[in-house]
């Protein structure tokens, strides 16, 4: 069983590959969502298994863990993408 991370560093870390994964996965539907303006719809399931994950292998107790989740995903997912078409950039 993997240990049960606590500092916000590597929980950050964590956060950013399993970003990465579902990025890497559903390519067409990162494409999409940022077209389209509706990522978080379009990915909905993914990022909740995603972020059901992270808080198997986060400490409950950490503050803010859920904000580090859901920047990895402006970092990882969104940032990235500002190469493709969109109305909202």
């Amino acid at each position: 069983m993997a240990r049960v991370v606590d500092n916000p560093q590597l929980a950050f870390r964590l956060a950013r590959a399993i970003v990465s994964d579902i990025a890497l996965y559903n390519q067409e539907k990162v494409k999409e969502g940022i077209e389209n303006d509706n990522i978080f719809e379009v990915l909905e399931e993914e990022l909740q298994e995603g972020l059901d994950h992270f808080h198997t292998r986060v400490a409950p107790e950490m503050e803010n863990r859920d904000h580090l989740f859901e920047r990895a995903i402006v970092d990882v997912m969104i940032k990235q993408a500002g190469k493709i078409e969109s109305r909202i950039w």
